[in-house]
């Protein structure tokens, strides 16, 4: 028997979509709570694209409608995707910033005839729910795997591992050691914190008797990352000589401020700063400052919404405005174009985004702190993939 949401949903297809002179896109986000300025950043890549590009692709006028999901709830974000895609009649559901909510909605999708353009979510496994996820963001292993290699090639040979106990830290955690160990490092102890730890000091005792010459965590950015990076340091491990490895999510550019000279000479990998030098990253990061208000608050979210309006537009297109998930998706396979990023292409097997993944070190710039970018590992698929269990 069909779900009446099934059957609801046909019903609204039949009633309005071929005809649409309006294409609504849900978004779902933080955008209230400890995880507000993630929000915020999603909303201000989407303003941005909506500033340069306009709002009409075609005929066909673009809305954004928001939910906001304050933290990590795999319940809500389904109920408000059902919503959405029922109530709201959107065509396009983007956005989830967490991992659990990107994959408690990615179910409704072939009911309601829907993509899914992920703007962060990390976890790999994400794209292989449905044949109708797209990402735009980046993943965990995509971001992790590269530290690595710069760990081994600055003579790291034994770490200890500390990450948040959830899909992308365990990801975080796999995908170092993976590298780290095929290059012949030992990781010596695996640390998996819950996600609600905001005392690190005696995890920093643990790092200083575990004998490791370098830490990598994983943190999902926010606060408890500041709360990281400042025990780091208080504990006496930065003077010790113990290295900080780290994704970009510890120290991206709207946390800097507050981290202020103890960040300085932090090394992470990533796939974006807002330094990035070239024309396309100066046009992004000037409309987006003016989208979010404070170009202090300006992060790495906001250039995953904004790519990820760049493949609903696409999408838009390629169906002349239609609700056809099927040829919508398959219309951004093997897309590429050039990102505030730099060069990106969605992988046409698994709608992925292969990107350049950047070595920074946090510098300060005047009287500001950047992510300077000091090497470049180019063309960067997603390893985790070919570890994601069928």
């Amino acid at each position: 028997m069909k779900s009446l949401f099934l059957t609801t949903v046909a019903c609204a297809m039949l009633g309005t979509a071929a005809f649409a002179d309006t294409i609504k896109v849900g978004v779902i986000g933080p955008f209230s709570g400890p995880f507000a300025l993630q929000g915020k950043n999603f909303k201000a890549g989407i303003d941005a694209w909506l500033a340069v590009n306009g709002n009409k692709v075609g005929d066909d006028e673009i809305e954004i409608v928001y939910r906001d999901i304050p933290a990590a709830d795999p319940a809500k974000s389904k109920a408000l995707a059902q919503e959405l895609v029922v109530r709201e009649k959107v065509q396009y559901l983007a956005g989830f910033y967490f991992t659990p909510d990107a994959m408690a909605a990615t179910p409704l999708l072939q009911q309601g005839n829907v993509p899914m353009v992920v703007m962060n979510a990390a976890t790999s496994a994400i794209v292989t729910t449905s044949p109708y996820v797209v990402r735009t963001s980046f993943t965990t292993w995509q971001t992790t795997t590269p530290m690595a290699t710069v760990a081994r090639e600055s003579g790291v040979s034994k770490v200890i591992t500390l990450v948040s106990d959830y899909g992308p830290g365990i990801d975080a955690e796999s995908a170092f050691k993976a590298a780290f160990e095929k290059d012949g490092g030992k990781v010596v102890e695996a640390i998996r914190m819950p996600l609600s730890t905001n005392d690190f000091s005696p995890l920093m005792q643990r790092v200083k008797d575990s004998g490791a010459e370098a830490l990598f965590a994983f943190l999902p950015s926010g606060p408890p990352t500041l709360a990281f990076v400042k025990a780091y340091n208080d504990t006496g491990l930065k003077t010790a000589g113990i290295k900080f490895l780290a994704t970009g999510d510890l120290t991206q550019e709207s946390d800097l401020p507050a981290l202020g000279e103890q960040a300085t000479g932090l090394m992470t990998t990533f796939h974006y700063a807002v330094s990035h030098d070239s024309p396309e990253n100066k046009a992004f990061v000037e409309a987006a400052s003016k989208a979010i208000g404070n170009p202090a608050e300006l992060s790495f979210p906001a250039v995953g919404a904004y790519d990820g309006m760049y493949v609903i537009s696409k999408m838009i297109e390629a169906t002349g405005g239609e609700q056809n998930a099927d040829q919508a998706v398959e219309a951004v396979k093997g897309l590429t174009w050039t990102s505030p990023r730099g060069p990106v292409t969605i992988d046409p097997d698994s709608r992925h985004i292969t990107q350049t993944i950047y070595l920074r070190e946090v510098a300060k710039d005047g009287d500001h702190y950047i992510n300077k970018e000091v090497k470049s590992f180019e063309k960067q698929g997603d390893p985790g993939l070919a570890h994601v269990k069928k």
